[in-house]
């Protein structure tokens, strides 16, 4: 199956409407998406196979005022069915190209310790884990 790698623009919200399990945390909004998409330094890249998301990569640019503007990596899922076919890694890739076009020095993402799976791919990147601990906050 031909799998297409694309990045997302306002506007495109149509090519979200078909999505395979999982591939993102909750179901998607249409608002949500639209608001997404227009905003600065947000960008989102999917995979589609025959007109279905199976994959997603979500980032943001991150400029600061003492340091390299960043590009953090915030969501990446791909469908189960479609896991292990090199679909992360393409979308990963494509972020990456788009982080260096956006002047971004270096690019950086969690994840969860025993997310094996995303581990994996994060460090055949030539990333090593750095030790990290993170307090989250309900607004």
């Amino acid at each position: 199956m031909n799998v297409e790698i694309r990045r997302l623009y306002p506007g495109d919200d149509a090519l979200v409407k078909r999505i395979a399990e999982d591939v993102f945390d909750e179901p998607v909004r249409a608002d949500r998406l639209s608001a997404y998409l227009a905003s600065p330094g947000h960008m989102m890249i999917v995979a589609l196979a025959d007109g279905v998301v199976v994959g997603q990569c979500a980032a943001v640019i991150h400029r600061h005022p003492d340091k390299v503007t960043e590009l953090y990596i915030d969501e990446v899922g791909v469908s189960p069915a479609f896991q292990r076919q090199g679909i992360a890694r393409k979308m990963l890739d494509a972020m990456f190209t788009l982080g260096r076009e956006q002047g971004c020095g270096e690019a950086w993402v969690g994840t969860e310790p025993d997310n094996v799976a995303a581990r994996s791919l994060y460090e055949t990147h030539g990333a090593v884990a750095e030790p990290f601990v993170m307090y989250a906050y309900k607004l």
